[in-house]
Parts: C-alpha cells; structure tokens; sequence
C-alpha cells in the first residue's frame, strides 16, 4: 500500500522531477494503479512506463484492460499474491466453510472470529481454475509477466479484505499453502518463459530455498526467465548469496516499504550495478512518477552515479547516469537468457561497482 512517511533524504534532487526526455527512460517495475481510481487524464500524462501488477481474481481483468487501453505505458502482470492464497482451494472441499476451517486450523480455538471472518470470505477457488486464468492471460499478453506472487510470514487475515483501516483477526494463511500456490505459478512461469515480480516478507532462508528449487527443477528453463524479489528486505548478506548462486535474480526498492529500515542503503550498496531497479509499489497512478524517482535518486547516491538532466543517444560507458544504468538493467531482466552458473566467476569488475 502507498502511504505517507518520511524519508530521510540528503538528496537535492528530492522534489525536482527531470524532463520527459529522461522520464521515458524510467521504468516503475512493481505497481498496484488499478486498487484505485485511474483517469485517462492521468494515464495520457503518465511519462514512465509501469509493470502494473494483479493480485487476486477481481483485478486480473482490471490490469487487463490497462494494458489494452495503454500498451505503450503499460506492462501487465498477472498472478495471485500471497494475502489471497487462503481463498485458493488446494484440495476438493465439501463447503465454503470446511475450506476455511482445513486452511485456519485453529478456527476452533477462535470461534466467534472465525465466523466474523467467514461472512467477508468469498467462495474458494480451485488452483487449478487459478493456474488457467493466469495461463490465460499471460498468452494474450506475449510480454507480460507473472506477478505479484509471492511468501509472506508476516501477514495476518483482516475481517474485511476491502476496508480501511482493516481490522486484523488471529489467523494467518500456512506459509506451506502460500508456498505450494507460489510454487505452482513459478512452474507455469518457467513453462512458458514469462518473468517474475516476486514478493518474500520474513522468508529469507525460505526464499533462497526456493530459488535453489526451482533452478535444480526446470534447469534451462529457469535461466531463460528474470525474476524480481520487489521491495526486497532481504539482508545483504542473505542477497549476496543469492545473487551468486542465481544470475537470473533481481531485487527492486520502493522508498514506501524500503526507506522504512537504513538497511536499503546497505542493499543497494551490496548488490550488484546490473541487479538493481526501481520500483513505486504505489497504489495510485499519480504517485507512481514521484515516487519511482525518488528511489532513482537513492539509488544514484549510494551508487555515486550521476543524475541525468537531459538525455544524450550517445554516452560513453564511463560517464553513464543512473537512469541509464536502470534501464539497462531493465532491459537485461525482460530479455531473460542468463548465463549459465559455470559463467558467473567470469564476471567483469562492473559487476561490483
């Protein structure tokens, strides 16, 4: 979710966006526009490029129609996240209510919540219903991606998915249901070559697990695909590993989720110049620019790479801005085709600056 906070910012940039020359080079990698309102006013000044994400089935077809109205701004991603899986049914179920019971085992020992909650849940859904939506409309679009799916240790169910401020109940969804549904969509992904913008909340060791997973299971197939670990709070320790082991992998930052611990600085200082994106995670269209680019700046500080104020077709590597270097960067994640791990020791020095 997009909310206020304050960042701490020794950038002088800050409030100054550069001119649309530059802004067309930006890419806003994880987005949420359609859990708003959008008009086409703010559309047709949009000067970025987005990768709007679906989440759960109702907005599967509202990114769909985005990508439809503006296929030049917009790149759609389809998929479930993790904070819907409990309304995915894994298994046949007598009822509405036997299914929610097998997913919240201790819905006994919280009764009067469960039944609170039961009234807002809706009727489940079978994975395999899920995978063909997702099937489906990752083949109308050749160059979308599968997202936002994801883990997530943290999450609690609210009442209400749809209010605000929502109040939470005593549940969580089984991380071994979120991992399974996960796990199901990657398969689909890796099939049929689609890019991922992957979520992981205190799954750390979880996530470098899976990654070992799926690329021992679908070998070549997995390197022919890039994925996103968005708004990543992994340690840099744990990224390291990762990015060593997984040259298909990206992380991206969003200063909404990220500028809440330093450790970002120390993230982006860790990883590697051709790993790094930019992300809002914003859920409204208008903040997506402004908030892009103050992770852009961020990015640029840490790095100590200079800021763009105009655009030149023509730079010499050694005096390419921070824009630039995202956008290559960007434009190695959606190519996909990595370099197998017999490759990887022989890197260039690029690889660390």
């Amino acid at each position: 979710m997009c909310y206020e906070h304050d960042i701490s910012d020794t950038i002088s940039h800050r409030d100054t966006l550069p001119p649309p020359s530059v802004l067309r080079h930006v890419v806003d990698v994880h987005c949420h526009p359609t859990d708003s309102e959008i008009s086409v006013k703010s559309m047709d000044n949009l000067p970025i490029t987005i990768v709007a994400m679906s989440t759960f089935q109702a907005n599967q077809g509202l990114v769909r129609d985005l990508a439809i109205a503006f296929p030049d701004k917009v790149l759609p991603s389809f998929g479930y996240h993790p904070w819907s899986t409990h309304w995915i049914a894994l298994a046949p179920y007598e009822s509405k209510e036997d299914h929610y019971r097998r997913i919240f085992k201790d819905a006994d020992e919280h009764q009067e919540a469960f039944q609170k909650l039961l009234v807002h849940l809706p009727e489940p859904v079978t994975l395999r219903t899920v995978l063909e939506d997702v099937r489906q409309n990752l083949m109308a679009f050749p160059s979308a991606m599968l997202g936002e799916v994801g883990i997530d240790r943290a999450f609690r169910v609210p009442y209400d998915y749809f209010s605000s401020p929502g109040e939470l109940t005593p549940f969580t969804v089984p991380f071994e249901h979120q991992l399974a549904i996960l796990e199901a969509q990657l398969d689909l992904a890796a099939e049929l070559g689609r890019n991922v913008s992957m979520h992981s909340v205190k799954s750390q060791m979880a996530t470098v697990e899976l990654l070992n997973r799926m690329a021992d299971k679908h070998g070549e197939h997995w390197m022919k695909i890039s994925v996103d670990i968005h708004s990543c709070g992994l340690s840099p320790q744990t990224w390291l590993s990762i990015e060593k082991r997984h040259p298909n992998v990206f992380l991206s930052l969003s200063t909404i989720i990220n500028s809440r611990s330093p450790n970002h600085r120390a993230l982006i200082a860790a990883c590697s110049s051709r790993r790094i994106l930019v992300e809002s995670d914003c859920y409204k269209i208008e903040d997506c620019v402004q908030r892009t680019w103050d992770m852009v700046l961020i990015v640029a500080e840490v790095k100590g790479w200079p800021v763009e104020s105009s655009w030149e077709e023509v730079v010499d590597e050694s005096q390419q801005g921070v824009v630039r270097h995202l956008e290559n960067n960007w434009k190695e994640f959606v190519q996909g085709n990595h370099i197998g791990l017999s490759m990887i020791s022989k890197r260039t020095a690029r690889e660390r600056q």
